[in-house]
């Protein structure tokens, strides 16, 4: 299992991966809208952890003789994940070096202009108060990767579980 784990772990983090850092090098002089750049992420991760659905199945069909269990298989797909994530958050860190993006200013003043959007002086205040925070946050490098990996865990947990529902079968009773 740990075979399987580790070569559809790769797959999945160099497919996430390789979108990721090339997305971010190629558009970071053409930044889309917000929206633009979270479904181009989401649907790079949906891509990956397509691997978690093959190796699962193919770890079920070939060396287990057609059965697994729910939670070998949740087991299978979380190990996968958290390869996956590996390479996710390595990937932004590296095209954050390689662009010399500050995206936690960036996103600081996106928290500000949407707040001034609505025109209310307060919500503008505490806008500007929780983006300079973020800012702060954002600057140290283990709390960015915290944060960039719970970006992609919460997909992967899903995917995780649907395919080991989907997939887990137990053995047939005797007859």
């Amino acid at each position: 299992m740990i075979t399987t784990i580790t070569r559809y772990g790769l797959a999945a983090g160099l497919i996430v991966g390789s979108l990721l850092f090339g997305t971010t090098v190629g558009l970071n002089e053409h930044i889309p809208d917000p929206a633009v750049g979270m479904a181009i992420g989401y649907a790079g991760m949906l891509l990956a952890f397509t691997m978690i659905v093959i190796a699962i199945r193919r770890h079920r069909d070939t060396v287990l003789g057609g059965v697994i269990g729910f939670w070998p298989a949740l087991a299978l797909g979380l190990g996968i994940t958290l390869i996956a994530t590996l390479f996710y958050v390595l990937a932004w860190e590296a095209a954050l070096a390689v662009t010399g993006m500050d995206f936690g200013a960036e996103y600081a003043g996106f928290m500000v202009a949407e707040a001034e959007k609505t025109g209310d002086a307060a919500t503008i205040a505490r806008a500007r108060a929780e983006a300079a925070q973020f800012a702060r946050d954002y600057a140290r490098p283990l709390w960015r990767m915290g944060v960039t990996a719970t970006e992609i865990l919460p997909v992967g947990l899903i995917v995780s579980l649907a395919a080991a529902g989907w997939l887990g079968r137990r053995l047939p009773a005797k007859a």
